[in-house]
């Protein structure tokens, strides 16, 4: 069987979750402070905090900044759906635009979507593919958009324009033009789930790179405190004999990452970039040399001039195809024991937000992406003979289906 997208654990990963569990503290201490410091070198972000959920991270942001009833967030409608939950679960609204071919966020729908409202953009990475941030940040820094801006808190005021919370749940070691995802916007928050490229069993980091009007490592250490329940002390640092006292100065959160979860991540960051990250591409690579040969399949985004995929996701398309011949494609592939995916249905296509009133209709882009869109296993333990399999697998489950 090959599976869609297990974790990468090896003995190294091992010894180190034994070695972390006998010391006898589990929860965060110095394996998050630890894997903050290498997430810091490997982004060039000017801080990074570790969280548990990529939705936990945007949480802790929205009240950070003090987004609630009344204020706008524009999403895209093709992204999973904890882009928009989190959203609503500040009180906020979601406003979705549609994406473009490669799966970005459309700049002139997201341009025409900003209202007086407005108080953050998230724009998503999908399939660890980078958004035009160039673009995004010269709307932001309109003078008219900025005059739309209506800030209701002591944060938004010193941003004093709409903020880019960057959506990099599938991207990190991605780049657009040399830099790193991590430094592009105002936040970016990574997700460090299981079927992630690096994984802490559920986690997330938030990456701060707040304009010079702040101080980051201020911000870094107010966010660090309100993951903590607004408590002053750490566990950690009250389990210094006799340093017990402490204080609720904040109505914070708990969504902090521990230690057992965090030493996973930071051995894996130890080989991403050099084996992880290039054995996804290399994985890449020969899908797109195999199906590039068939005009009937087309390839997803991995790198051009002034970007690069972290190839978290490889999404393949059918060209000419509907939902349901995609489907009667995925359950042929499947017989013969591959698993495969689909990234993702579209948020206006789930009943949550039917209900709130999203209607599909005013997304095509989304739905034809999502309608013909089949994500293939990608992932480094996958052996250069399975990945030949997949393709000639997926190839002739397309002849099976469409042509017979």
């Amino acid at each position: 069987m090959i599976h869609f997208s297990p974790p990468f654990l090896n003995k190294k990963i091992e010894i180190q979750m034994i070695e972390t569990l006998q010391s006898g503290w589990i929860t965060s201490g110095k394996k998050v402070k630890e894997f903050e410091s290498e997430l810091l070198k490997f982004t060039n972000a000017k801080n990074v905090l570790c969280v548990n959920s990529w939705t936990s991270g945007a949480l802790l942001v929205y009240k950070w900044l003090d987004i609630k009833k009344g204020d706008e967030v524009i999403v895209p409608a093709y992204t999973y759906s904890a882009t928009a939950l989190s959203v609503l679960n500040c009180g906020a609204k979601p406003v979705m635009v549609d994406v473009n071919s490669d799966f970005s966020i459309n700049i002139e729908s997201l341009k025409k979507a900003i209202t007086n409202k407005t108080k953050a953009i998230i724009p998503v990475d999908f399939a660890g593919w980078p958004c035009d941030y160039d673009k995004i940040h010269e709307i932001v820094n309109d003078q008219k958009i900025r005059s739309l801006y209506n800030p209701s808190s002591e944060k938004q005021k010193q941003i004093g324009r709409i903020i880019v919370i960057a959506d990099a749940a599938h991207s990190i070691g991605a780049t657009y033009k040399n830099k790193n995802v991590g430094e592009l916007t105002d936040i970016t928050i990574f997700s460090f789930h299981a079927v992630k490229n690096i994984t802490t069993g559920e986690g997330g980091a938030i990456c701060l790179n707040l304009p010079n009007q702040f101080n980051n490592s201020e911000e870094f250490k107010l966010m660090k405190l309100l993951s903590l329940n607004g408590q002053t002390k750490d566990a950690l640092s009250k389990s210094i004999q006799g340093n017990w006292k402490y204080d609720i100065i904040h109505q914070g959160l708990k969504v902090n990452m521990p230690d057992i979860c965090a030493v996973i991540g930071l051995e894996q960051l130890k080989i991403y970039k050099n084996f992880l990250l290039n054995r996804r591409e290399e994985i890449a690579q020969m899908y797109n040399d195999y199906f590039s040969r068939h005009d009937y399949f087309e390839l997803p985004p991995l790198k051009d001039n002034e970007r690069k995929s972290s190839f978290h996701v490889y999404a393949l398309r059918i060209n000419n195809c509907n939902e349901s011949t995609r489907d009667s494609i995925i359950k042929e592939i499947s017989s013969h024991n591959i698993s495969v995916n689909v990234h993702f249905t579209p948020m206006p296509l789930l009943t949550l937000f039917k209900n709130l009133g999203y209607d599909i209709l005013d997304y095509p882009i989304s739905y034809d992406n999502y309608s013909r869109e089949i994500s293939l296993p990608i992932y480094p333990q996958l052996t250069n003979e399975q990945v030949e399999y997949v393709c000639d697998i997926v190839n002739k489950s397309y002849m099976k289906i469409v042509l017979n």
